[in-house]
């Protein structure tokens, strides 16, 4: 048989690759000696070049997007507060932490202080380490107290330049997965210009620099890159092991930066649990299955429902047991996203009507295909796919290797248990992208890696050539470099100059509005003072201002989710008089009424801020459209003039007095309890006071700012 197999491959040098020919065993020791040393030499150059690369695009792509913020915000010459302005909805949450332990007397009352927070959350003591992922923050301020940088660091450079140089470590790891599963640098190399070009889908670092995932990914592409070496065959027990240690500390620091990472785990776990199911993984690493292939189709089936139900059993039980109720909104969104019945819940609709957790957009492939990385991607995962049918039967059906190859002839079809892993983790992660847009980046940059694969991989390009009948070893070394050398020259041809452009484009950071906002509250109210309002513009007011909070962007908790519908009742048709009293529950001094909610353009009826508040409390929506049958109007808004439609907004501000006051007296338009306004004109004393009279409140000394006590 293996003389049959040798003759086949004299077309070519098959012979050669796939079994030692007789001639090589009477060859001068000399000769093997010299053969042996050479490869040993262009393998440590081949390496050597390799990693100098890795860490070139590395740092080049740290400086890239640390030059991109600095062009588009002018941060070296704005004032500290508009940095901190700077750092929008939970990013400036997250950053208010790190400025809270730089500022703090000593480490150790910093960490008290996060410890025994009262100030995120106003009558309420919270452990932020607890709550949230700010670990980072707490050993990036440590370092920075501790380390010999003050005089010629400000804490804010240190901490976004932190960040900007995760980003190396995240091409570096892209790079090296891609090396690993192709066996060539060069594949690695196309994986990060890929990155890099096809930037606004990739990452968005350079405008969220505190979110969450900037600090997560990074960790994320080194287990990834760990685990697609650990399932190498034959590897040795100490390299064995050496990996397991990177793959642990990874995880750990990816688990321990990113409040989604569970869900993320859950997935690699189904990815590995695929392997397994198919027997994809190394022998020493994989459960045998015996039986023919009904038998073991059974079994596996088996296997699947008997996973799924103890999984569910488990996590019931867990948060049954420890009362646990923060991941029950996502639940809800997910039920309600994927037709499983409608929903009221505000929580869930909130999520709904955020394109950020909507379908991708179809435009993101059109931007991918003008690299050329979405064509490419979805070539190689087609053949990757029928590879990985092929190679499921087989292994199911327990046809024997050599059987196999002679039915396919010239064809033979393997898949190496890393690129098996790749391919599901690319699906798996795609599904994800595809059905929430927020996730996208976890399946573009796997995208670069798995499409940079596939061009440079020696065994794809050997199954297309050997099924054409086209195959020798030569025309598959020509191929698979030269195709990803042309794509090169091409990306770098067609982007080159669009980069350049994009470095010298010079912008500087500009709102006023909210500039005067934190100046005010600074200089015009109590350091105790506590404010109401969005989410989002009050993770601004804490990092800018260090004033007490109602509520904040951080989401997970289920205390703070129903706290943030009750102060967003300022917003919904409810009576003066219960919006009162929610708000004083808290112990609101002042709120803050944004204009951009209240005539609010973005969204559509229906996923108005208002609309979502009216159809949880019952209530008809404002506008033209239909309601749902038992939905009622509010009695405490009949007789007086409703808000004004999106079409007719524009002039609203123009009203009256007199109109303005009656709208004010109706609960759509917010009588409030407090305001403060930093976008278009102030209230008129009139219109003060007639607000102040409806809610038992006393003028402040600004024009535009209602205070209440």
């Amino acid at each position: 048989m293996t003389t049959v197999r040798q003759r086949r491959a004299g077309k070519g040098t098959e012979a050669a690759e796939d079994q030692p020919s007789e001639e090589k065993n009477v060859k001068p020791d000399g000769k093997i000696l010299s053969d042996h040393t050479g490869g040993k030499l262009w393998n440590v150059l081949s390496i050597s070049v390799g990693g100098i690369v890795a860490l070139s695009l590395g740092l080049l792509t740290s400086v890239y997007v640390a030059t991109l913020h600095e062009n588009d915000l002018w941060f070296s010459n704005i004032k500290e507060v508009e940095r901190e302005i700077s750092f929008r909805t939970e990013c400036g949450l997250y950053y208010s932490y790190y400025k809270q332990m730089i500022q703090a007397a000593s480490i150790q009352q910093g960490l008290h202080g996060l410890v025994y927070d009262n100030k995120t959350e106003s009558v309420r003591t919270i452990n932020i380490l607890e709550r949230m992922n700010v670990y980072q923050e707490v050993l990036l301020s440590i370092l920075y107290r501790i380390l010999p940088i003050q005089q010629y660091l400000e804490p804010v450079y240190f901490y976004i330049y932190t960040l900007f140089g995760l980003q190396a470590v995240y091409v570096i790891a892209l790079y090296v997965t891609s090396w690993l599963l192709s066996g060539t640098w060069l594949s690695g190399l196309l994986a990060a210009c890929w990155y890099i070009t096809n930037r606004t889908d990739t990452t968005r670092v350079e405008f969220t620099i505190p979110l969450r995932e900037n600090w997560a990914l990074p960790f994320f592409a080194v287990q990834i890159a760990a685990i697609t070496y650990l399932l190498r065959t034959h590897l040795q027990p100490v390299q064995e092991r050496l990996t397991v240690t990177a793959v642990f500390i990874a995880t750990f620091l990816f688990s321990l930066t990113w409040q989604f990472n569970q869900f993320m785990m859950l997935i690699q776990a189904l990815a590995l649990f695929i392997l397994d199911c198919f027997d994809m993984l190394p022998t020493a690493k994989k459960n045998l299955k015996k039986g023919g292939l009904l038998n073991r189709l059974g079994k596996l089936i088996l296997h699947v429902l008997l996973v799924l139900c103890l999984t569910l059993l488990i996590n019931k039980f867990i948060k049954k047991s420890l009362n646990l109720e923060s991941d029950e909104h996502i639940f809800k969104f997910l039920k309600a996203k994927f037709g499983f019945g409608a929903t009221r819940d505000f929580d869930a609709n909130l999520y709904l009507c955020e394109e950020a957790f909507g379908l991708l957009p179809l435009n993101t492939f059109s931007r991918l295909s003008d690299t050329l990385l979405f064509y490419i991607y979805v070539f190689v995962l087609f053949l990757m796919t029928v590879a990985a049918v092929i190679v499921a039967f087989q292994n199911l059906s327990g046809s024997n290797q050599v059987q196999f190859m002679e039915k396919m002839e010239e064809c033979t079809i393997t898949l190496k248990p890393d690129a098996a892993y790749n391919l599901i983790h690319t699906v798996l992660f795609g599904c994800l992208a595809l059905s929430t847009m927020r996730m996208k980046y976890l399946w573009t940059s796997h995208m670069c890696v798995f499409a940079s694969f596939g061009l440079c991989s020696t065994e794809v390009w050997k199954l297309i050539l050997k099924c054409i009948h086209l195959y020798t070893s030569q025309r598959t070394h020509v191929i698979k470099y030269s195709i990803p050398i042309i794509t090169l020259l091409y990306i770098s041809y067609k982007f080159w100059p669009g980069i350049m452009d994009e470095l010298s484009e010079l912008r500087e950071f500009y709102d006023p509005d909210t500039v005067e906002l934190m100046n005010w509250i600074k200089s015009s109210t109590p350091n105790t003072a506590v404010f109401a309002g969005s989410m989002q513009l009050l993770a601004g007011v804490k990092l800018c201002t260090g004033r007490t909070l109602t509520n904040h962007p951080h989401y997970e908790d289920k205390n703070l989710r129903e706290r943030t519908k009750q102060i967003y009742q300022i917003y919904a048709k409810r009576s003066p008089e219960d919006v009162y009293g929610i708000l004083r529950s808290f112990g609101t001094d002042y709120v803050i009424l944004e204009d951009s909610i209240c005539y609010e353009r973005r969204h559509s009826r229906g996923c108005r801020l208002r609309d979502l508040l009216d159809i949880a409390n019952g209530h008809i929506m404002d506008g033209l459209g239909e309601n749902e049958p038992d939905l009622k109007p509010s009695l405490k808004c009949q007789g007086t003039k409703p808000l004004a439609s999106s079409e007719e907004s524009s002039t609203r501000t123009n009203t009256a007095p007199g109109e303005r006051e009656q709208l004010l007296l109706c609960p759509r338009f917010q009588g409030l309890p407090a305001r403060a306004k930093h976008a278009g004109e102030g209230w008129s004393s009139g219109e003060q006071s007639v607000l102040a009279e409806a809610w038992g409140c006393g003028t402040g000394g600004k024009k535009g700012y209602v205070s209440c006590s």
